[in-house]
C-alpha cells in the first residue's frame, strides 16, 4: 500500500521499521508484532461486541468509529477518526480522504439506513445487504488502517442481525483477485459480483 506524506502520526513510521509500521504508542517497530497486537485487539473487539454489546438497531458511522476507537485506540493516536491521508493499494486508489466527509454521510443516509438492521430479511436480501455494505465501505476505505477488517466485521454482525452465523472468508482468502475484482465491480454499482463471494461465505459457515 503506497502511503503519503502528511504532518501528523498517519504519515509516520516507527524508526527501524522500514516503512512497515506506522507510528504506535507502544513504540512497536517489528511488522509481525504490530500485526499480532492488532490481532488480539481484533479478538478482544469481537468478544466485546457479540457477547456484551451486540446491536439490534441501524448501523451508523459513529458506531464503525466507536468500534475502530476501541480496537486501535491502545495502539494508534487517530484510531476511530477519519483517515486525513489518501491511500492506494495496487495501482487503486481509494476515495480521496477530503470527500470522507460527504461519502461517509451518504454512506449512513443511502446504505447504512436502508440495509441495517437486518432483522427479518430473508438470505437474498441479507446477501444484497452485506454485499453493498461491503463494497462501499471498502471503496470509501475511511479509516489509515483496518478497514477490511472493520468491513468483515460489520458484515460478521448484519449476518447476526439476519439470523445466520457469521461469515467464512476462507473463500474470499484463496480467491483473492477475483474478490478484488468484485470490489472494483462495486465502482459502476454492479454488485453481482460481491453478492456471489458473501453467498459463499454465509454458506460456508
Amino acid at each position: 500500500m503506497s502511503r503519503y506524506h502528511v504532518s501528523n502520526s498517519e504519515g509516520q513510521y516507527e524508526e527501524n521499521s522500514s516503512k512497515q509500521v506506522l507510528t504506535n504508542k507502544l513504540k512497536i517497530s517489528n511488522a509481525d508484532e504490530i500485526d499480532d497486537a492488532e490481532l488480539v485487539l481484533l479478538e478482544q473487539l469481537y468478544h466485546f461486541i457479540f457477547e456484551e454489546q451486540f446491536p439490534l438497531e441501524q448501523i451508523t458511522v459513529s458506531l464503525l468509529k466507536t468500534w475502530h476507537r476501541r480496537w486501535l485506540g491502545n495502539l494508534y493516536k487517530w484510531a476511530g477518526q477519519e483517515r486525513t491521508v489518501n491511500i492506494s493499494k495496487g495501482g487503486f486508489m481509494f476515495a480521496p480522504s477530503a470527500q470522507l466527509p460527504k461519502l461517509l454521510n451518504e454512506f449512513e443516509t443511502k446504505y447504512l439506513a436502508n440495509y441495517t438492521p437486518c432483522i427479518g430479511m430473508n438470505k437474498e436480501k441479507l446477501i444484497e445487504a452485506i454485499a453493498i455494505i461491503h463494497v462501499e465501505m471498502i471503496l470509501i476505505h475511511p479509516f489509515r488502517e483496518g478497514n477490511g477488517r472493520l468491513s468483515r466485521l460489520l458484515a460478521d454482525v448484519m449476518a447476526v442481525q439476519g439470523g445466520f452465523k457469521p461469515l467464512d472468508y476462507q473463500s474470499w482468502q484463496q480467491n483473492k483477485s477475483k474478490y478484488i475484482s468484485a470490489i472494483h465491480a462495486g465502482i459502476s454499482m454492479d454488485y453481482e459480483p460481491m453478492k456471489f463471494w458473501v453467498k459463499k461465505a454465509l454458506e460456508n459457515n
